[in-house]
């Protein structure tokens, strides 16, 4: 049996791309995606547990985080994705849950996780709240091997890609994954660690065709700047890396009465190169609404090959307590005459 990284598979589909940005592609993306199976997101700091689990429950309150992506505009292949999210505190045993569905297509893959994970909050009080997290995972692909082309193949009369461990139809298969992860959120800052896929699980398609799930770990860090009365800067910090490739993201974002905000991210392929600047810019439309929107400006020759990516995020959070904390013990003391 053949078995695949999910990059070979990757590098498969965008063969469907014009041969003249195929080689570009390859040379631009084949060694930055090997720590990049998880989608990407450029307003990491607005949605928190997308990258970290143990994040449940520390928006106080149930909150519900929508995001819509569109990743490189014009370009034929290019990801699109769409995630939801929803957690919120049980705070009578000092936990929280939460539930994530996320869908994402590339080039000709279509891929569904469905997350449910559960984390333990200790409350240290003026010292910050340190929450221990972890997560299972659904996880399915879908290749439609009608849209990869082989070096080998001959494609004049039908569909032959001449390897028999690439499909000529639409396969789908099933996964389960399991992760971790902590969060310190203090008043002023916080801190958090977050691992997926810990078991490695490999997805089984019709063929004899495998995908691997590797490891990926994130490191975040955000930080509250109180300038005066007004206005805050914000700035925030995500890590992604397989210890073989490490992808480094930077935002600053200034915020005005607590209401409107806007700011700058940078993204790099790895430590050494880069892939975009973000611009980003939101509003606190209700106490309970927020709204924001970032478009990302592709650095190097990708740029020439698209016109940039859009992404939405929309956040609900309730803003009050769901359910009451156990009562106090009554004690009874009967008194007889």
């Amino acid at each position: 049996m053949t078995l695949l990284s999910e990059n070979s598979l990757l590098l498969l589909s965008m063969n469907c791309i014009k041969l003249t940005l195929l080689s570009t592609l390859i040379l631009l993306i084949s060694n930055s995606v090997q720590a990049q199976q998880p989608a990407q997101y450029s307003m990491f700091m607005l949605n928190k547990y997308q990258y970290n689990n143990a994040y449940n429950g520390l928006d106080e309150s149930l909150s519900l985080t929508g995001v819509f992506r569109k990743q490189w505009v014009g370009l034929s292949g290019a990801p699109l994705n769409v995630n939801f999210n929803a957690h919120l505190p049980i705070e009578y045993i000092s936990s929280g849950v939460g539930l994530g569905f996320e869908y994402d297509v590339i080039g000709a893959y279509k891929n569904l996780s469905v997350r449910a994970s559960y984390s333990y909050i200790l409350d240290f009080g003026k010292s910050g709240k340190l929450s221990l997290g972890v997560a299972g995972r659904f996880l399915q692909k879908n290749l439609d091997g009608t849209k990869l082309l082989t070096p080998d193949g001959d494609y004049e009369s039908g569909i032959n890609h001449n390897d028999p461990i690439v499909p000529v139809a639409n396969e789908s298969g099933t996964s389960f994954s399991f992760d971790a992860a902590a969060y310190y959120k203090h008043k002023f800052f916080e801190l958090g660690i977050a691992a997926i896929n810990l078991t490695q699980p490999t997805l089984q398609f019709a063929t004899d065709a495998q995908v691997r799930y590797n490891r990926a770990y994130f490191l975040n860090a955000s930080g509250t700047i109180k300038l005066n009365d007004k206005f805050d800067l914000l700035p925030s910090f995500l890590l992604k890396t397989d210890f073989v490739k490490f992808q480094p993201e930077l935002a600053l974002l200034l915020k005005w009465n607590d209401t409107v905000f806007g700011g700058v991210a940078y993204r790099g392929y790895d430590v050494l190169s880069t892939d975009a600047f973000v611009f980003i810019a939101g509003m606190q439309i209700t106490p309970n609404l927020l709204l924001a929107y970032s478009y990302d400006l592709s650095i190097g020759s990708l740029n020439s090959y698209n016109s940039g990516s859009h992404e939405v995020v929309l956040n609900y959070n309730l803003n009050k307590k769901i359910g009451k904390e156990i009562p106090s013990k009554i004690i009874f003391n009967p008194r007889f005459l």
